[in-house]
């Protein structure tokens, strides 16, 4: 409990009157909560004052609320935390996911999943962070953070992002230093080289930043490093390696595929510390990688979508169908709303997020579980038929309803003819 949560509750305790007499803007009614951070896990009402988290509690008095939105059967969360997305979308058709036309705005394709929070994941470097920020970043309803490039021009495709000249830890580090409440790390991604100069640079500009991750993309080198190596000497705890369940020739996996186990060393870089991110991708997510890890245990950290034209439109699709994917393989409700809200706000540093703590940002997803008959696939066109899908009814950012699939917060409208 916050000592937020802990005074309010004192203040309660002593004066039960003001419970009845407290007046709210929204109260989410019957729902059930589920809020990792504060271990809640039942059906409870969530109460919304001046764009904050002001109560959560069973049979909250909504008779004074603006808005009363009614969601029995349906789970209440955070707001959803996409840890990597690409977000920098530009005119320009030849420059990927860099101020490029394969990146996607967020408010058109966040809210409808329950997602407020994006981080783009190093669709810009210190040289074009400036131009994303004023584009994207200071003109969307999404909150948007973003893992900085160490190549300075960001992910504009090659021969730019082969340049080991433009990666430059210092005049990295300085810029997520003077913008450190949105860049929360370094990005390496699509290196063809056979040294490991792009991720000790940027680590090096992670440690000189303040010590702040690096999400690595690993491996399109031919023969492939060793990830072993990579996790064991070249990350530090709380580093990431997303895209986990990928299954390339040019990368090594985490599952031996002849034994369908878990390789030894990857037990051992958890228990480092380090953080295994999905990345799901247009091609970057294989069944026969995610399901032999989650049959023997192996959960993910976080789940992302590397959200794109290319993975939208393929097997990806949105960060609900991701989710819905791991519910498939018998990832239990819970640990998926943590892999999407609690744990990457801890990852990236930022736990005032993807929590319903009293006095947080009122980021909220409505969410609801519809039964039937669902083919969730990879890019290898291998599907799984899934009894269940996660869909979302209603998004809440900072207190403001922005997405309403079915009308909730709207009256009937009347039948009755003239």
């Amino acid at each position: 409990m916050t000592k937020i949560s802990l005074i309010l509750s004192l203040v309660l305790s002593f004066n039960p009157g003001l419970v009845n007499s407290q007046t709210f803007d929204i109260v989410i009614k019957d729902g059930h909560v589920i809020d990792p951070k504060n271990n809640i896990d039942e059906i409870m009402d969530v109460a919304i004052s001046n764009g904050k988290i002001a109560r959560v509690a069973k049979s909250i008095d909504s008779a004074n609320a603006g808005l009363v939105i009614h969601a029995r059967d349906m789970y209440i969360t955070p707001g959803l935390i996409d840890i990597h997305s690409h977000n920098f979308y530009g005119n320009h058709p030849d420059q990927s996911v860099m101020d490029g036309m394969e990146a996607v705005v967020p408010d058109g394709f966040t809210f409808r999943s329950g997602v407020t929070t994006v981080v783009d994941a190093g669709s810009s470097g210190w040289r074009s962070f400036f131009l994303f920020k004023e584009r994207i970043i200071d003109r969307s309803q999404t909150r948007v953070l973003a893992f900085l490039n160490i190549v300075g021009a960001g992910m504009r495709g090659d021969p730019y992002e082969q340049n080991v000249n433009d990666m430059d830890p210092k005049l990295s580090a300085l810029t997520a230093k003077a913008y450190k409440n949105i860049i929360v790390g370094f990005k390496v991604a699509h290196y063809q080289g056979h040294e490991w100069l792009p991720v000790d640079r940027a680590v090096e500009a992670g440690t000189m930043a303040g010590s702040i991750p690096v999400m690595v993309d690993f491996g399109v080198s031919i023969p492939p490093l060793s990830l072993e190596e990579l996790l064991m000497k070249h990350l530090r705890p709380g580093d990431i390696l997303t895209h986990c369940f990928a299954q390339f020739a040019s990368r090594e996996s985490i599952v031996d595929l002849k034994t369908n186990k878990l390789k030894n060393f990857i037990a051992d870089a958890a228990k480092k510390g380090i953080v295994f991110d999905v990345g799901h991708g247009a091609s970057s997510f294989m069944f026969s990688q995610a399901n032999p890890a989650i049959k023997n245990g192996f959960y993910p950290n976080t789940i992302s979508t590397d959200l794109h034209t290319g993975s939208m439109n393929s097997a990806m699709k949105d960060m609900l169908t991701t989710m819905s994917k791991f519910v498939a393989m018998g990832m239990d409700l819970k640990s998926v709303i943590a892999a999407s809200t609690w744990n990457p706000a801890k990852v990236i540093r930022h736990e005032e997020l993807g929590t319903l703590s009293i006095g947080s940002d009122a980021d909220v997803a409505v969410l609801n579980i519809r039964k039937g008959k669902f083919g969730l696939f990879d890019y290898t066109g291998v599907k799984i038929v899934a009894t269940k899908k996660i869909e979302c009814e209603m998004t809440i950012r900072g207190g403001k309803i922005v997405y309403d699939l079915n009308g909730m917060a709207y009256p009937e409208a009347s039948r009755k003819g003239k």
